[in-house]
């Protein structure tokens, strides 16, 4: 089917929404992306690509701030306001839509999560600490998502490891030797697209079970 763009105004400015929409949808899967990038983050592209073959239409949401053609990400809560104004846009199709996104984005996710009626979150690269200083943990945000959550992390994420990730209400998968972007080493047993698999296979069977 046809991918589309539209766009939506929010108290934060003029956000973007890309579909790849599925045939016979089931759910949608809103994406956000992070503060050092847009949409077009390998892991973002491969659900986009992948998910609308298993019933899931992917919306990748790209913030005011990106649109505006600005480099540097507003304050969280800007990006909470950004991400509520899209809100009617992503539940126009009238399916459940789960709230995901990865690094900046899944805490934006976490965070608004119960509040817009989110039907689950999608964490990608969920930035646990900043790099180096594990005592700053952000993990509040994860554990008070309070919908079905699936975080997809990196074995190498110096923003987190999984083995960092405290107990809770949710699920984890780890793409071995994957990087905050979910890069992998040249030498790395697994290739960069068998990582990206990994990504879209969690994501496949978790939203599969979301019904």
């Amino acid at each position: 089917m046809t991918v589309t763009e539209e766009t939506t105004e929010t108290e934060a400015g003029t956000a973007r929404i890309t579909w790849h929409p599925a045939r016979d949808a089931r759910l949608v899967l809103a994406l956000g992306h992070g503060a050092g990038g847009g949409v077009e983050a390998r892991d973002l592209a491969a659900l986009a690509a992948a998910l609308p073959a298993h019933g899931v239409t992917v919306a990748l949401v790209e913030q005011p701030w990106r649109v505006a053609g600005r480099k540097l990400a507003p304050a969280p809560k800007s990006l909470d306001t950004g991400w509520r104004g899209l809100w009617p846009a992503l539940t126009a199709p009238g399916l459940p839509v789960i709230a995901g996104g990865r690094s900046a984005g899944a805490r934006v996710a976490c965070r608004t999560a119960t509040e817009l009626g989110a039907r689950a979150v999608l964490a990608l690269g969920f930035p646990l600490h900043p790099p180096g200083k594990p005592e700053k943990s952000r993990a509040g945000e994860l554990l008070g998502a309070g919908v079905p959550t699936l975080v997809v992390q990196g074995g190498n994420d110096p923003f987190g490891r999984p083995a960092e990730f405290p107990d809770g209400p949710y699920e984890l998968t780890e793409v071995p030797y994957g990087d905050h972007g979910f890069a992998v080493p040249k030498r790395a047993p697994l290739t960069q697209d068998e990582a990206l698999a990994v990504i879209t296979d969690a994501v496949v069977k978790w939203t599969g079970s979301l019904e």
